[in-house]
């Protein structure tokens, strides 16, 4: 066990699953999920896409969940033909989970040092000439409208693609409880170390602790853009790996 407990602050199911893979590699470990996962209000885009799908040469995901909610809506028969992207080995796991054939997904190697769009791009952008369609699957904010990052958005435009986006599922900030509170002054006193995998969940934390000094806290990273911005909350020890279980825990044991 390290002697710090490690704070996994992905989505809670998604928490669950690197809190129990963590323990059984013989790390202490607690989840406080930082993103709450909600279906949208209003599913009939998705429905409509579905309907569309042969449209579309390939569709995008930005992760597991969106894979999960977009085929909730399923249209038997549609997915034949179609080329899936994924941005890394989570977000290809749901795929096959789904029934996609392997051989009709898109992702960077498992050997890759980074699982983003970036390393997507790599991989799939000889697949997007001038008036090829792409649809982007992915979460959205409290309203359903799109959020995060429009870098391969813009790839796909400067390529001459077409590309549409659907929300597949919603991303709201959590409400801390008395427990989970506690859990969070531990990390920011340096009593245990932070998992981030996301950009977000430390936004969120911040808004959740207003005011709160970082400085004595530690923190692992699963990439450079959200290892930025725990630097920018002020974590004062730092690791950025990919989200790999090798690397991480010799992340995690590097700080404990």
């Amino acid at each position: 066990m390290t002697a710090r407990p490690v704070i996994v602050t992905r989505p809670e199911r998604e928490a669950a699953q690197w809190v129990s893979e963590l323990r059984a590699a013989g790390l202490d470990a607690v989840a406080l999920p930082l993103i709450v996962i909600a279906p949208v209000a209003d599913a009939q885009p998705l429905r409509a896409a579905w309907q569309r799908l042969g449209s579309y040469a390939a569709l995008m995901f930005v992760s597991a969940t969106a894979v999960e909610h977009f085929f909730q809506h399923e249209a038997p028969g549609m997915t034949a033909g179609r080329r899936f992207w994924a941005t890394g080995p989570g977000t290809t796991r749901a795929l096959l989970r789904s029934g996609v054939p392997p051989e009709q997904i898109d992702a960077p190697p498992p050997e890759a040092t980074r699982f983003d769009s970036e390393a997507l791009w790599e991989r799939v952008q000889g697949q997007v000439t001038a008036g090829v369609r792409v649809l982007i699957v992915r979460g959205g904010d409290d309203s359903g409208q799109p959020a995060g990052r429009d870098w391969l958005a813009r790839e796909i435009d400067a390529a001459g693609g077409l590309r549409d986006t659907v929300v597949a599922y919603r991303r709201l900030p959590p409400s801390l409880d008395v427990v989970q509170l506690r859990i969070a002054t531990d990390g920011a006193q340096g009593r245990a170390i932070w998992l981030f995998s996301s950009s977000e969940a430390i936004g969120n934390l911040q808004r959740a602790m207003p005011g709160t000094d970082w400085h004595a806290a530690s923190a692992v990273a699963t990439h450079a853009r959200i290892g930025e911005a725990a630097r920018a909350a002020g974590f004062g020890a730092l690791r950025v790996c990919t989200p790999l279980q090798d690397a991480l825990i010799a992340s995690i044991e590097s700080l404990a």
